[in-house]
């Protein structure tokens, strides 16, 4: 069966999410998957920062050679937890010294981890909103921001969640960055809400092709997100068995990806690990030409 091409510089903007190496061995892995994934010619790239601002000269390095060395346009996370007002924007003033001209401006997870109470510095941004807004004061910076189709899970409810948001459109962000999820009725049910707000920044969904099914389930029940079904039928028989695991998650994410063209989604932001071959996988399945490649001729 053919499958349609949609040629990503007429159609689609995908973003990469990379985290920044902790090893050698870790730094040939990251290097190698933005070697493997520029073929996309991605919108953007982004880095991770680590939680308290503990990655912030590893993701600053790494910010850095993704805009010299590899090319790409490069945005750093940046957190306002366990940091005054004056102390996150040193940081932003380090960043924009090399270059950096897009941050993913979020709260970050309490100090005591994931799952105990948050507790804003007293001198401190309180919330992704009040940080948006303070990147924003400083002008010329594009502002991405984190949305939740399930509910963050420290918000009161799916109404207070969305305020949040709404807060963070209002204060400046230029688009919202999801995270995870695998059923499309959620995210188009989570989009309609999100509109019917007033929302009108660009809701970008996020997605994770699964390299590994218990690790992703254990990252669902940390962050609210649920992993249906179907996606356990998939790829739980095939656990031990690499090839067709990559198989399956590939056509997974595929299919995804399809449904999410169906609702009208033309960007994208995917998760990567680190890892380039099954993001290739995923794209090549979806019938994504990278920029580079010669147009196809389509059998009819």
């Amino acid at each position: 069966m053919s499958r349609n091409t949609t040629r990503l510089s007429d159609d689609i903007k995908l973003s990469f999410e990379f985290f920044p190496p902790k090893s050698d061995e870790m730094a040939g892995q990251l290097w190698s998957a933005v070697d493997a994934l520029k073929r996309w010619n991605p919108d953007f790239v982004s880095v991770t920062y680590g939680a308290g601002g503990s990655t912030r000269d590893t993701t600053l390095a790494t910010v850095a050679r993704m805009t010299t060395d590899a090319g790409l346009p490069a945005a750093s996370h940046l957190t306002c937890v366990g940091a005054t007002r004056e102390e996150v924007l040193e940081t932003v003033d380090a960043f924009r010294a090399v270059g950096v001209r897009h941050f993913v401006a979020l709260r970050g997870d309490p100090q005591g981890g994931v799952g105990t109470d948050y507790r804003p510095h007293p001198g401190g941004y309180a919330n992704g909103a009040e940080l948006t807004a303070g990147l924003s004061a400083l002008g010329g910076l594009e502002i991405s921001v984190s949305a939740y189709p399930e509910k963050h899970p420290e918000s009161a409810d799916t109404n207070a969640d969305i305020e949040m948001l709404k807060r963070k459109a209002d204060n400046g962000a230029t688009r919202a960055l999801t995270q995870f999820f695998f059923d499309n009725d959620v995210f188009a049910r989570y989009l309609d809400r999100v509109r019917a707000a007033g929302i009108e920044i660009p809701i970008v969904p996020g997605i994770l092709p699964v390299h590994n099914l218990a690790q992703v389930q254990r990252f669902a029940a940390l962050c609210g997100a649920t992993v249906p079904a179907f996606v356990e039928t998939a790829l739980g028989p095939v656990d031990d068995q690499p090839e067709e695991r990559s198989l399956r998650a590939a056509e997974l994410a595929a299919r995804q990806l399809e449904g999410l063209r169906r609702l009208g989604i033309r960007e994208f932001h995917f998760y990567t690990m680190n890892r380039a071959s099954l993001i290739n996988a995923v794209l090549d399945q979806a019938g994504f030409a990278d920029c580079d490649a010669p147009a196809a001729v389509q059998a009819a």
